[in-house]
């Protein structure tokens, strides 16, 4: 993993997230699988010019999908939740 937009994916836009966010100043990503934490944070800290706290990662195991009489699964993925410092936020969707 040298370059850095490679380990953060995508960033996590739901409900829930939006929720912690605001109450904890946590933030959610998808990351790489192959990533671990001291990446993540230096991922982060590097890409949004803030200050990362504690990260707490999580990976999902594939789910069981069915494809006719076929059954297949999808692929694992692998969260992470980013702790800013106090003050520090991240925008996401700026100008909207």
């Amino acid at each position: 993993m040298a370059v850095l937009e490679e380990v953060l994916q995508k960033p996590l836009i739901t409900e829930k997230t939006s929720i912690i966010g605001e109450a904890t100043n946590r933030y959610g990503f998808i990351v790489d699988l192959k990533a671990n934490k001291n990446q993540i944070k230096n991922a982060v800290e590097t890409l949004y010019n803030v200050k990362v706290l504690n990260v707490k990662t999580s990976i999902l195991p594939g789910k069981l999908k069915r494809a006719g009489r076929f059954v297949k699964r999808t692929s694992k993925t692998k969260k992470a939740y980013v702790q800013l410092a106090e003050g520090q936020k991240i925008e996401f969707f700026k100008g909207v």
